[in-house]
């Protein structure tokens, strides 16, 4: 018997993020070929260009949530939204990204509608209704399921899950609009300042080039900078260059920062503390640059080079450039 799954499909800018995509394929897999799958899309406007992506990607139907208070995050008019769309469609499971704002959202709901929750997960049995999710830094990894009759809400890990593709035929699923009442919102947002630079998302990045205390200053990131710019990369930072005040926290990368799980990790003058760790150590390859040959970080790494940062990364991003312009 087939599930209904709901998926809290997350944009930013009026562009649907990887990870909705991501959510959207692990529940279609999910559901199994007898369920159903709706995606609910936080959409001041409408949207039509993001709905009809989810409809063509296996959303069987689009719920969209058009409300002005949308605009910006304010928790409780994204709660009203989803809670709209948990009671309309009644589903087994509601599946959000494990982003800033799916770890904000799905815990409240989770209490708000009383379903059991877990958060972070890299894998899913979809026969079973399994769910894994790694604990102490990736040393260990626990799986839960729930109990039948009870939803579910589960936020994943981004670049864990392969992203839903085109469905079969050109099948479509439909859109319809979803009535919602917003409440008294407790904080108002008034304005947004970004940081300039339009880096891509260290949580979706599939290269991630970090720095750590080794860079030894804000200008020690330049280097770091070109090769991810070179490899289409994001860069990150370990906390104790954040802390030493060479870039800012938003780069954090590590236990008390961003989890972070790309193709390729590559950590530069980076030593390899347990709290890092826990932000990266489930990438599928880690490079590790380091003076030291007793760091620690090289009992994680795929491949380790002992040398100097400086010298080295340079080097690859030489090579990086004339293997791609060759």
């Amino acid at each position: 018997m087939g599930r209904t799954i709901l998926v809290f499909a997350e944009s930013r800018d009026g562009k649907l993020r990887r990870v909705a995509f991501e959510a959207l394929g692990a529940a279609r897999r999910l559901a199994g070929a007898d369920g159903s799958v709706h995606a609910v899309l936080a959409a001041p406007g409408g949207a039509a260009d993001e709905a009809a992506a989810l409809a063509a990607r296996g959303a069987d139907v689009v719920h969209v949530a058009d409300d002005p208070a949308l605009r910006a995050f304010a928790p409780e008019a994204y709660i009203a939204a989803l809670r709209a769309a948990i009671e309309a469609v009644g589903p087994d499971a509601l599946l959000l990204g494990h982003t800033a704002i799916g770890r904000e959202l799905a815990p409240r709901v989770a209490a708000a509608i009383g379903a059991g929750h877990v958060a972070d997960v890299t894998a899913i049995d979809e026969t079973d209704g399994v769910f894994t999710r790694p604990l102490y830094a990736g040393k260990a990894f626990e799986r839960r399921s729930f109990t039948p009759g009870r939803p579910w809400v589960v936020t994943i890990r981004p670049n864990n899950f392969e992203p839903a593709e085109t469905a079969a035929g050109g099948a479509q699923g439909t859109v319809q609009a979803l009535p919602f009442t917003v409440p008294p919102l407790l904080t108002a947002v008034r304005s947004l300042v970004r940081r300039a630079g339009g880096q891509i998302d260290l949580a979706e990045a599939d290269v991630v080039v970090s720095g750590g205390r080794g860079v030894r200053s804000t200008a020690g990131f330049e280097p770091l900078q070109e090769l991810a710019g070179v490899l289409g990369g994001a860069v990150g930072a370990s906390r104790g260059a954040c802390d030493a005040g060479y870039c800012g926290y938003a780069l954090q990368i590590g236990q008390t920062g961003k989890v972070v799980t790309p193709q390729l990790y590559i950590a530069c003058g980076i030593s390899g503390a347990i709290q890092h760790l826990a932000g990266m150590s489930q990438s599928r390859v880690i490079i590790a640059i380091n003076k030291d040959p007793d760091a620690p970080i090289f009992s994680v790494a795929d491949y380790g080079i002992v040398g100097d940062l400086f010298e080295v990364v340079p080097l690859l991003t030489d090579e990086f450039r004339r293997s791609q312009s060759g």
